[in-house]
């Protein structure tokens, strides 16, 4: 992937990531925000509920203590005390005392629970009420009780005042209903709406539909189970908008049971139509951010991405060869700087280079000196002997100089062939030809070669094993077969050297399409590290009689082929030579990975 290209990612995922980031924050945000506000709105409104309750209490309590504090309630109790008394004269007092208050129900009732007298339901007269408490005569707060009608039960908010008067007592039980004419008096604002799930019967009372109640059964049931306030998310169909914020608050009996549930639910379309819009805007500024990152990877890319690409160039032109190349980057930031150094490097590598040329050409000279002097002085000095005898011969005895210069000639005539032959090895390292290339196939010259040092393997002081591993099919490589052929024949006359105990001496061809390989390896001591280095460099040798020039000229003839010739070996564990030549067609060797 291109730099551009990584910048135009990069860019285009920081603004997706940081868009997409404001959004979620904004969006949770703004949640929770609303789920506080919702929170305590919904608190408000409870606590809005809680309080018409106990003031609708406190009306009904006071109703009831003002009827009971009536002459007419006060003689029914006394009547009551006297024996033989007939209830039936009050059949219709709590008719009456209950349209004076304005009360929706009212019932006396005596000490032992019979009903003297209900204004809801007069025919209940002389019927047994369980559910008015008879336990104390003191003033109690009004409560919730299920009051029996005609035609069922309703939900009332009553309270009980005991009066006593002689000898007898009686119950005043009055109250008014907290059914849907209480829900419709509680004002709730839009969006909000009250229900009460009545547990006699499992009904809902709401002021508008409430359609599907089943949704809000599980919620009853948990406020109903826990006796306690309880919350919940209500869903009415799969789109969240159609969510409700649902409290549900249990209104107790005086015993403790259930007899309602009262409900109330806020609408969610608000805070999700919100996050949509949020969710939205985000996605319209994502994608604006997107182009906007195309747009400034493109004018980025023009100013950063293609100086890098001109000096990129620039130093794969170094890298061939080519010193001479110039950048032209008119800049005055760190581009420009960087341009101007670059500039200034290769100027300094070609006065380098002139320098190192000229200091390893004296170098060579120099040591191309000692190496002929060190080759020529060993048969000097027996020239000069020689010479020396054939005087002294000449001299002492005349009888005996044909004899010794018979002997001394063929001595001269040995070390000048000597001579000649060490003139002849400098004479070719200097004047390498050029390779003729034709297509060649590697595993013919590494039979080749094998064949050729095959009598050499054979020696008394230490057998040496010859393995050939060739691949098969093996692609023609470009090389001139003499030169190719000298060069692995040296590297494996040196294989055989470096084992003069005996060893194994392995020639392996090997190709990954684009080159050919050929390894020579024996299992000798090896080289050290500084062996290593050096083992390419004229006139170096680790041999007592080298020249220092066979392996000078195995690089040099792999060099003119384009390939490239190393060395891998570690004391104690043998030497392998690699020679990597390119196929025929293909432009230079790369190195195969194995």
């Amino acid at each position: 992937m291109s730099f551009r290209a990584r910048l135009l990612l990069v860019i285009t995922v920081t603004v997706v990531a940081v868009v997409a980031t404001v959004g979620a924050v904004v969006s949770i945000s703004t949640r929770r925000a609303f789920d506080r506000a919702d929170e305590q709105h919904t608190a408000a409104l409870v606590a809005q509920i809680r309080s018409e309750i106990a003031r609708r209490g406190d009306e009904v309590a006071r109703d009831v203590d003002a009827i009971a504090a009536r002459d007419a309630v006060t003689r029914i109790a006394l009547a009551m005390g006297q024996p033989n008394s007939d209830a039936s004269f009050y059949v219709n007092e709590a008719g009456a005392l209950a349209a004076d208050y304005h009360i929706e129900f009212l019932e006396i009732v005596a000490a032992d629970g019979t009903i003297i007298s209900s204004a809801q339901w007069p025919a209940r007269f002389g019927y047994k009420d369980d559910s008015v408490p008879r336990d104390s005569s003191t003033p109690q707060k009004a409560f919730l009780k299920k009051e029996e009608l005609p035609n069922g039960s309703v939900l009332a908010l009553a309270a009980v005042r005991a009066v006593h008067a002689g000898t007898g007592t009686i119950y005043v039980a009055g109250g008014r209903g907290a059914d849907v004419s209480f829900l419709k008096s509680l004002s709730v604002p839009s969006g909000t709406r009250a229900m009460l799930w009545k547990a006699d019967d499992g009904k809902f009372l709401a002021t508008t539909e409430p359609g599907n109640t089943s949704r809000y059964q599980p919620l009853v049931d948990l406020a109903r189970s826990r006796k306690q306030d309880s919350n919940a998310i209500v869903y009415a169909t799969a789109d969240p908008a159609d969510s409700e914020s649902v409290h549900a608050l249990p209104l107790l009996a005086p015993d403790g049971s259930v007899l309602a549930v009262l409900l109330v639910a806020n609408s969610r379309r608000d805070i999700i139509s919100l996050e949509r819009r949020i969710r939205s805007t985000a996605l319209i500024v994502g994608f604006a951010g997107v182009l906007l990152g195309i747009v400034l990877s493109g004018w980025i890319g023009h100013r950063i991405t293609r100086p890098v690409e001109q000096l990129a160039e620039a130093a794969r032109s170094v890298s061939s060869g080519n010193l001479d190349v110039r950048l032209d980057i008119p800049s005055g930031d760190e581009l420009g700087d960087l341009a101007d150094a670059f500039d200034h490097m290769t100027r300094d590598l070609i006065d380098h280079r002139d320098r190192l040329v000229q200091a390893e050409r004296v170098a060579a000279w120099r040591e191309l000196a000692r190496r002929l002097a060190h080759e020529l002085k060993n048969p000097l000095f027996p020239l000069q002997l020689t010479v020396e005898n054939l005087v002294r011969a000449r001299e002492v005895a005349p009888e005996q100089f044909d004899e010794v210069f018979r002997e001394s000639t063929a001595t001269l005539l040995q070390e000048l062939a000597n001579m000649k032959a060490i003139i002849g090895r400098f004479s070719d390292f200097s004047k390498m030809p050029s390779p003729q290339l034709r297509p060649v196939q590697a595993n013919e010259i590494a039979e080749q070669v094998a064949r050729l040092v095959e009598p050499q393997l054979a020696r008394p002081e230490g057998k040496v094993t010859a393995s050939l591993e060739l691949a098969p099919n093996l692609p023609p490589i470009a090389a001139d077969r003499d030169l190719l052929y000298r060069a692995v024949q040296n590297l494996a006359l040196n294989a055989i050297d470096a084992m003069p105990r005996g060893g194994t001496l392995t020639i392996r061809t090997r190709s990954d399409g684009r080159a050919v390989r050929i390894d020579v390896a024996d299992t000798g001591q090896g080289l050290a590290p500084e062996e290593r280095d050096r083992i390419f460099t004229p006139y170096y040798t680790t041999k007592e009689h080298g020249t220092g020039l066979g392996l000078a000229i195995v690089q040099s003839i792999v060099s003119d082929h384009h390939g490239k010739v190393w060395v891998d070996s570690d004391p104690g564990r043998g030497t392998t030579f690699h020679i990597e030549l390119p196929v025929a067609g293909e432009p230079a060797a790369q190195e195969m990975h194995v």
